[in-house]
């Protein structure tokens, strides 16, 4: 069983539940991650997630999501889930965007997140685990901004509204 833990409005935790039972119509919010990994040309990984994930499944996002568990730090369980998803090690990471926050629905689920966002450098050829990504691909940043502007691309909600915050950080790992 993966646990996630609760928050309150302040994001402050206040329990920790089934991952497995807390995302549904009404979810509650919860503390998650996003991370964006490019490699040593300045690419973005950029992967599909599996078609059978009970939540956003097959949508085009960023490197990785997930969840820290309860009294692990954030920036741990960011390498965890690139080891775990992708089998790559990050470098260079680090967190810039530490309150981004969002709802989103898609087909009777819904997600309630305060979700930190992290850029890396990404040392080695990802090796994707089926049960969590269905593609990988290196893109351009300026293509992935066009895919989160455009609404029939299938990007996942929170690229969409994470991709004009991180660009307006000029952060140097996410080249225009």
């Amino acid at each position: 069983m993966e646990l996630v833990v609760l928050l309150d409005d302040d994001g402050n935790a206040v329990g920790v539940a089934d991952k497995a039972t807390v995302h549904g119509a009404s979810t509650p919010r919860h503390l998650a991650f996003s991370c964006y990994g490019v490699n040593d040309t300045g690419q973005l990984l950029v992967t599909r997630r599996a078609t059978d994930k009970p939540v956003f499944p097959g949508v085009l996002t960023n490197t990785c999501c997930g969840h820290p568990g309860p009294g692990e730090k954030i920036a741990d369980a960011v390498q965890r889930r690139l080891f775990q998803e992708l089998g790559v090690q990050p470098t260079e990471m680090r967190l810039v965007l530490p309150r981004f926050s969002y709802r989103a629905s898609a087909g009777g689920v819904e997600e309630n997140e305060l979700c930190p966002v992290y850029v890396c450098r990404i040392a080695g050829a990802p090796r994707p685990d089926p049960s969590e990504v269905d593609s990988v691909d290196w893109w351009d940043w300026s293509r992935f901004r066009d895919a989160a502007a455009d609404p029939d691309s299938g990007m996942s909600p929170w690229a969409r509204l994470q991709v004009p915050l991180l660009d307006a950080l000029h952060d140097p790992l996410l080249p225009a």
